[in-house]
Parts: C-alpha cells; structure tokens; sequence
C-alpha cells in the first residue's frame, strides 16, 4: 500500500469514527435554538456558532466512546448489523480512540469558554455535565447506555438541554451582562422548552432505531438498552410516540402559543417519517434498519430546519 493509500484509509476510518451522519443531531438543536431566538428577537450569531461548534465535538466525542467502549465491553462484534465500528474491526487502535475522545471532549470544553463568557455559571454547569455524560454514555462505572438510560440521555441533552441552551446563550449575551451567576429573566422561556421537544424527540428515535436493530448482540452482550429490556413491541411504540410528539408540538405552539401559521410547515414531513416508522415497525435486520437510521437523521436536519423557517417567517 502506498502512502497516499495508507493516509487516505487512516482518513476514512477517522471519519468512520466520527460517524459525521450524526451531525444533524448536533445541528438540529442549534438551528431550533436559533429560529426561536430570531422569533423572539434575541438572536446573537457568534454565540449561535460557537454553541454548533460546541454541540457538534460533544457529538463526536460521544461517538468516539462509545466506538471504543463498546469495542473493549464486547458490545461490537462481527454479528453486529451496523456500520463498521474502526476499534472493534482493528481499523484504529483502542488507546488512539480513546486518546481522541480525551482530545474532542476537552476541545468542546475550550470552545465553550467564550460560551461562559455569555452566558456565565448556567452554561458552564450545563456544558460540563454534557461532556460528562457524553463519556458516561457507554464509560465509566455505571455506563449509561449499559443500563436503559440511553434514551433519556438522548432526549434531555441532544434536544431539551441542547435547544434550550442554545436559546439561552443568544439571550444571555443580549440582555445580561457577561459571566453572570444567575439565569436571567427571558433567557429561559417556556416557548423555548416546547421547541425543544421535537428535536428531543427525534434525535431519541435515531437511537431507538439503532438499538432495535442491535438488540440481539446487545443481549448477548449484556448492554441492557430499552429495546434489550422491553423488546421489539415497546421500542416500535416508542418510535412511533417519539415522532408523533415531533408533530403535535408544531400544532400546540398555532393554537395556544401565539405562534402563526409559519410553524406547521415541519408537518410535511409527516409522509417521510410514516416511510420510516413502517420499516422500524416491520423489520429487525441491518438491510433495512441502516437505512431507517440514516433516513431518521435527514428527518430531524428537514424537521429542524423547516421549524426553524416556520418560526422565523411568521
């Protein structure tokens, strides 16, 4: 192999190890958070930027762990239906995984200093306790994802916190002075805890198609996710309930928030996420739920960016 080959290869598995068709789970959040905060007039760039910036290495991070924890916990093996996991089939070494993920979370921590400078001890407590969750994902002594905790994870810091903290720092730098110890009023609303809920909810959904398609080797390894502990039925209902509260938020905001008619346009996405919730109601096998999976992050990226639109225009 030459070296332009070998360099190349060792690109591709450190992408691989990104998993960058993961993103739109770390965009999704700061393109809601933005949309609200041009709604309610509060939008600020840098600190819009700089909360992508911070969401995205939290995403990689997360995605490096739970690569090398799953490889050394007997998570991953060559069962396994998904896509290819660089420590488990030898791509990169455990200790160079393990290394980078010490390197992206620490950068998601330094990016976020100019965060706590807007948005003071809040974002700091909030940014820490992401990061080390992140880790604690598949890390640790009590790995999150181990013990059927993942999907709250999921929810609360992919789409509550992430959302919500978004809006909060573009507020907090036009309406409060830096570094402050307090929240400050309007800064965290209850319009910002509704938009919320739809990215929570599908980002949620993306690991739930994931772990109905891992639930035999998850067994079998002892990773006792949702879908491990309840099975097939529940994580399909769980599914199904995850993307229906993407859709009823939208209606909720028109009718009792004020919002105007702007922000239903997410609901043309209803015919695609009915495509994606037949093949995870119906099927078990990678074929099938790889696919789903990728089509579930290109709704949340449509959904957000259509909510976002929605709130913006009207």
């Amino acid at each position: 192999m030459s070296t332009a080959e070998s360099e190349t290869s060792r690109t591709k598995a450190w992408l691989m190890a990104a998993r960058p068709q993961t993103l739109p789970a770390a965009a999704a959040p700061v393109i809601v958070g933005t949309g609200l905060a041009i709604h309610d007039g509060t939008f600020a760039p840098l600190p819009a930027l700089f909360a992508f910036v911070g969401a995205a290495l939290i995403q990689v991070g997360t995605n490096f762990a739970n690569d090398y924890y799953d490889a050394i916990k007997g998570a991953d093996t060559e069962e396994r239906d998904g896509f290819t996991r660089v420590t488990q089939s030898g791509l990169i070494p455990p200790e160079r995984v393990k290394q980078a993920t010490i390197a992206t979370f620490g950068l998601a921590i330094l990016s976020g200093t100019y965060l706590v400078y807007e948005g003071g001890l809040p974002i700091l407590v909030i940014g820490l306790v992401s990061v080390l969750c992140g880790w604690a994902y598949t890390g640790g002594p009590y790995p999150l994802g181990y013990h059927g905790l993942g999907d709250l994870f999921v929810f609360v810091f992919f789409g509550v916190v992430a959302v919500v903290g978004t809006f909060y720092v573009q507020a907090a730098a036009v309406v409060a002075e830096p570094f402050t110890t307090t929240i400050p009023e309007y800064t965290v609303t209850r319009e910002a805890l509704l938009a919320s809920l739809p990215v929570a909810g599908i980002s949620t959904a993306i690991l739930v198609v994931n772990n109905v398609r891992d639930l035999e080797t998850d067994a079998e390894a002892g990773k006792r996710t949702l879908a491990v502990r309840f099975g097939y039925g529940f994580s399909r209902l769980e599914y199904v309930a995850l993307l229906g509260l993407a859709y009823v938020v939208p209606a909720w905001l028109w009718v009792r928030e004020g919002f105007g008619p702007g922000v239903l346009a997410p609901l043309i996405t209803i015919p695609y996420a009915a495509v994606l919730a037949r093949t995870v109601w119906t099927r078990t096998d990678g074929d099938a739920l790889n696919p789903a999976l990728e089509g579930t992050g290109k709704l949340l990226a449509l959904y957000a960016v259509l909510f976002a639109a929605g709130m913006v225009v009207v």
